[in-house]
C-alpha cells in the first residue's frame, strides 16, 4: 500500500487495516502496477516486445485492432514509466524501434505466472 507497507513481504502475509484509506490505495504501487497492464494493449506490446526489438510498423503490423494513436499512447506510457526504450537512428527517415528495458524485462516472469494462472483457472471463472 503506501510507504507504511513497503516493506510487507507478501500480500498473503499483509496485514492491512480494517479500513484501507482511498489516498493509501491511490499512492500505492500495486495499484500503479495494476492500472499501467490492464488497458486493452499494454500486455500485447510487451509480449510481443519480449521477443525482441521491433520497428513501429511491425509492432502496429503484429498486433490487430490497434490505431496508430493508441499504440502511440500506449508506447509512451510504457517509455515514461521505464519499461521500454526507444531508440531513433538518424536515417532519412527517421527509423524508430523500441525494446524492453532492463525493467521491463524484469516484469516479464510475474506476468507469465499471472497469464499462466489466468490460463489453468479460466474455465472456473467463467
Amino acid at each position: 500500500m503506501s510507504a507504511a507497507y513497503t516493506d510487507v513481504p507478501s500480500m498473503v502475509t499483509a496485514t492491512l487495516p480494517a479500513q484501507v484509506p482511498a489516498a493509501e490505495y491511490e499512492a500505492c504501487p500495486v495499484t500503479a502496477l495494476l492500472d499501467r497492464i490492464s488497458d486493452k494493449w499494454t500486455l500485447l506490446v510487451i509480449a510481443r516486445l519480449a521477443r525482441g526489438r521491433l520497428r513501429y510498423n511491425e509492432l502496429h503490423r503484429s498486433i490487430e485492432g490497434v490505431s496508430q494513436r493508441m499504440l502511440t499512447r500506449t508506447l509512451r506510457g510504457l517509455e515514461k514509466d521505464g519499461l521500454i526504450d526507444r531508440v531513433v537512428y538518424p536515417t532519412v527517415p527517421p527509423a524508430v524501434d523500441y525494446g524492453l528495458t532492463p525493467l521491463g524485462e524484469s516484469l516479464l516472469h510475474p506476468l507469465s505466472a499471472l497469464a499462466d494462472w489466468a490460463v489453468a483457472y479460466h474455465t472456473v471463472t467463467s
